[in-house]
């Protein structure tokens, strides 16, 4: 049975001391979620050493938004993978549409950063999705499917067996609009056809997020949908008790 995934991008939001807090009542509610859900809090560089600390004996997993493409060097800025997970990370969030839009990531850096992901015992949470234009243009399959196999057909089978692939519908983050639960399904099922392709079965067993504007009162329904596994979810992870309602969508 693939894994049920709730996990909080909180991009660069809240101090560390405020990171701390919100991870500590995550920590406090997590007793009211199925113990099926597996939560990961993805905060930014600055606080992920205080939020493993603060989530000790929890089951709630930490990821960091980003790493190098790397492992070590003159790169001023950069943070390398080895970095975070030595401080305690078990995923890293690779390929975010800000990230290709706003830091022109492309698919040769994408390669570069998931060997890195590999090479430290991290799991990449690797996002891919069209952007509004796109969208409507119909040309949003070929886009999903060329952002996958440009990356993900490069992994190993063993590779792929630790991977989550996250769908983000550009036009629907920090807009408000949301794709339907239709829409999350059909391009979902359609993004385990593209992964079948390469990996055969083994698509079955990877877990894929819906990742656009995922709040409580939509959760349950984009969750009940066959090849929706969970959310990678951006505003609502900043309020424990939204981020927290979202796993009850399971």
């Amino acid at each position: 049975m693939r894994k049920k995934i709730v996990a909080g991008n909180w991009k660069m939001n809240t101090l560390p001391a405020e990171g701390v807090e919100l991870a500590k009542s995550v920590v406090a509610g997590r007793g009211e979620v199925c113990s099926c859900v597996n939560f990961i809090v993805c905060p930014p560089f600055t606080h992920i050493s205080e939020v493993v600390k603060a989530l000790e004996g929890s089951d709630i997993a930490v990821g960091a938004q980003d790493c190098a493409t790397e492992a070590k060097g003159a790169y001023t800025g950069e943070v390398a993978a080895q970095m975070i997970a030595a401080l305690g990370c078990k995923y890293v969030i690779l390929g975010h549409s800000e990230r290709r839009q706003y830091y022109g990531e492309t698919s040769e850096t994408l390669n570069k950063k998931m060997a890195q992901a590999y090479a430290n015992g991290l799991t990449p949470i690797y996002c891919v999705g069209e952007n509004l234009d796109e969208r409507e243009a119909g040309e949003h399959f070929n886009v999903v499917k060329a952002q996958i196999e440009e990356v993900v057909y490069n992994l190993t089978e063993e590779q792929f067996a630790n991977l989550v692939i996250a769908y983000e519908p550009v036009w629907a983050i920090g807009t408000g609009k949301t794709a339907t639960a239709e829409q999350a399904q059909e391009i979902h099922a359609y993004i385990r056809k593209v992964l079948a392709d390469k990996f055969g079965a083994a698509a079955e067993e990877c877990a894929i997020l819906y990742g656009g504007s995922c709040k409580p009162s939509n959760a349950a329904e984009i969750f009940a949908k066959e090849d929706v596994d969970g959310g990678l979810i951006g505003g609502a992870a900043l309020k424990a008790e939204d981020f927290l309602a979202i796993g009850k969508g399971f």
